[in-house]
């Protein structure tokens, strides 16, 4: 890839390689509910927070059996699950600048603040085999908040900063990966991320 400036080109899951599901999940949740959308969102995410379930320190069932107590709500797990996992979907177009990146000899990653969903999203899906590296908070045990990983990203794929793209949808995330030194995009419509990825990295083709 002409003039290429990165070696490691980084994504998050939900809201850049996948449409944001549990955001979607959630909205879709609290209007069958006739619940507001802030207060069903703002209460899972303090529970996913708090428990620790977004860093593999609590089960699904605590996430669930807090987030019932929490919002009133009566739907089973697996119910209120499929609502946010089937809002997940694939971007095609992402699959496919991937796929010019690793014929360009560019390392490809997720790096992603998930739960056991983004295994379960693999098996649906097959994605990760697109990946040289996987990471996901669940496994990983930190999240994104925390922007000493993004100092572990460094040491796990073994690259300089400035070689690295990091593309998130969530701008705090962003601020924490530039302020160590690594090329990071805001991620808010396909255009404007193609136009900013160009700059760092031509791309061959128009996607």
């Amino acid at each position: 890839m002409t003039n290429c400036t990165i070696s490691w080109a980084v994504f998050d899951y939900g809201g850049v390689l996948a449409e944001e599901g549990f955001v979607a999940g959630l909205e879709a949740i609290a209007e069958k509910e006739e619940l507001r959308p802030e207060y069903v969102f703002e209460a899972a995410r303090d529970i996913i927070l708090s428990t620790g379930y977004l860093t593999g320190e609590a089960l699904e069932e605590t996430f669930w059996n807090r987030f019932r107590r929490k919002t009133g709500i009566k739907r089973s797990d697996q119910d209120l699950r499929n609502e946010i996992l089937s809002r997940f979907v694939l971007r095609p177009w992402m699959v496919e600048l991937i796929g010019e990146l690793k014929k360009n000899r560019i390392n490809t990653a997720i790096l992603s603040d998930q739960v056991n969903w983004l295994d379960e999203l693999d098996i649906r899906d097959n994605f990760f085999r697109h990946f040289d590296r996987v990471y996901n908070s669940f496994h990983v045990g930190m999240s994104k908040n925390n922007p000493a990983i993004f100092d572990e990203l460094i040491q796990w794929i073994d690259s300089s900063p400035n070689t690295i793209l990091f593309t998130d949808d969530h701008l705090p995330h962003i601020k924490r990966a530039r302020s160590r030194g690594i090329n990071a995009i805001h991620y808010t419509d396909k255009d404007s991320f193609l136009r900013e990825f160009s700059g760092l990295c031509p791309l061959l083709s128009t996607m």
